[in-house]
């Protein structure tokens, strides 16, 4: 469906829409309408598939047929991809949904495509804030970004499943480049599905209720749920625009929260559970503690970014990974606000173990640090070493002249490069909000004048190692 015409449907349905401070209103509306529908594969019929409105949340039955009492709210209704099953898709663009018109009594059918492979095992890519402001950001996004991801996947072994989750910040307050992001979607040639950011909303349209629409019509719900392997994949809206001046706060609605009590009452407490947002809910979230406890039963890995920052944070047993992001710093460098390249993150699954790591656009897989070399007294240089990825369980130990000198201590600091290109406010040039980042992803010591060479090997908490030299003038 074009968006013009979805936008036209969704103001009819609306009746002018509610302002901000409605969701009490929204939750209280009565179902009026219970939909049908069947979901299937070629001649099979299949059972036990989850199809939700948002709202409700119900399972197919043997026969893969389903009834579902539609929220007097509810814009889409979808099917939560089961594993062992293609995401349906419109040149990669994630398409597993559907239109809800609550004037008609039509049925409301999905089918899907099993996989020729077994999904235990699969990878995913995360990308956060693209965030092209304009044609020029756009064009650099395809031109570096793009390929960048298509030597990854060409790396990976034959026959690998692939997909990938934006987290947020499509463009920046620029919908008109939703096409150039789709180009690249299609480009990857991998399937994607779409996260809300602060920059995906409509300004000028009022609150939260109505804020998501040009998101809506482009890239559908902006909360549900698919799966592949041992492997359950929530994404939620967690950006509640508050109707004016572009404020927004992190925010999780009561709707979205008690859907998500509901979708996880459909899976096996054993499955991993991925979940991503855009603003990162360890610290950006409001209501956080309402969140945690709907997770409590299972083990969590949460896929946020906002921040322009890469951070690894562990909060309530529940792994959060803030990504670095594909932009750098809002393509004004090609570090983040961190120091981190601008890149994006591979993760690896089989069953429900998770391995993953953090690319840089431009540079090789193992490229995980980089090591600075700064004045200090008493005859002595600092060294200050930035390992972006890094989190509790790495390692990062250090030789001088190849001697071995233990493991460096770990600090929170800026990253100079960063420092250089974006402090103060008359940098970068034409984009001067932009700021370096404090983060605790740092590691220091200091050394004699008389060393000629360090060597510096960071291993993560997987085993694998990352080395890199530095020779001291």
């Amino acid at each position: 469906m074009k968006r013009r015409s979805f936008l036209e449907r969704m103001l009819l349905f609306s009746g002018g829409l509610v302002l901000s401070g409605s969701y009490t209103a929204a939750l209280a509306t009565p179902s009026k309408l219970t939909i049908k529908g069947r979901v299937t594969a070629g001649s099979k019929k299949l059972a036990n598939v989850v199809v939700s409105d948002g709202y409700s949340v119900v399972k197919t039955n043997r026969k893969g047929k389903y009834e579902l009492p539609v929220n007097g709210q509810a814009k889409f209704v979808w099917v939560s991809v089961p594993a062992g099953y293609d995401f349906p898709n419109e040149n990669g663009i994630a398409r597993h949904y559907q239109y809800l018109d609550h004037n008609s009594k039509q049925d409301y059918n999905f089918e899907l495509k099993a996989l020729p492979a077994d999904d235990t095992k699969h990878s995913f890519i995360i990308w956060a804030d693209p965030q092209p402001r304009n044609k020029k950001d756009a064009q650099r996004m395809l031109d570096e970004s793009v390929p960048d991801v298509q030597k990854t996947l060409a790396g990976m072994a034959a026959g690998t499943l692939v997909h990938g989750i934006t987290v947020g910040d499509i463009t920046w307050d620029n919908p008109d480049l939703y096409k150039e992001y789709d180009q690249g979607v299609a480009t990857m040639g991998v399937p994607f599905f779409q996260v809300l950011g602060n920059h995906d909303q409509d300004l000028n349209k009022g609150g939260d209720e109505v804020s998501d629409k040009t998101f809506e019509a482009t890239y559908g719900p902006t909360y549900y749920s698919f799966n592949r392997g041992k492997l359950h994949y929530v994404v939620l809206d967690d950006v509640r625009y508050l109707g004016k001046d572009k404020q927004y706060d992190g925010y999780i609605t009561e709707h979205q929260l008690k859907w998500l009590e509901k979708d996880l009452a459909m899976v096996p407490t054993d499955n991993l559970i991925i979940l991503c947002a855009h603003i990162p809910v360890h610290w950006g979230v409001k209501n956080r503690e309402e969140l945690y406890p709907i997770l409590k039963n299972h083990k969590v890995h949460i896929m946020t970014g906002h921040t322009h920052y890469n951070r690894n944070v562990i909060e309530q047993d529940i792994f959060e990974h803030n990504h670095g992001t594909v932009c750098g710093n809002l393509w004004t460098g090609p570090v983040c606000g961190d120091g981190a390249p601008g890149g994006y993150a591979v993760y690896e699954a089989d069953g429900t173990d998770l391995k993953w790591y953090y690319k840089s656009t431009g540079f090789d897989a193992d490229h995980q640090m980089t090591i600075y070399m700064q004045p200090a007294e008493e005859q002595q240089q600092r060294m200050l070493v930035n390992v972006w990825n890094w989190d509790p369980e790495w390692k990062v130990e250090w030789w001088a002249d190849n001697q071995y000198k233990g493991t460096l201590q770990n600090i929170i600091s800026y990253d100079p490069v960063a420092w250089e290109l974006y402090q103060g406010d008359q940098l970068p040039k034409g984009r001067t909000y932009v700021e370096p980042r404090e983060t605790e992803h740092f590691f220091e010591a200091f050394v004699p004048a008389t060393v000629k060479e360090l060597k510096v090997v960071a291993t993560d908490r997987f085993g694998r190692k990352y080395e890199n030299r530095k020779a001291v003038s």
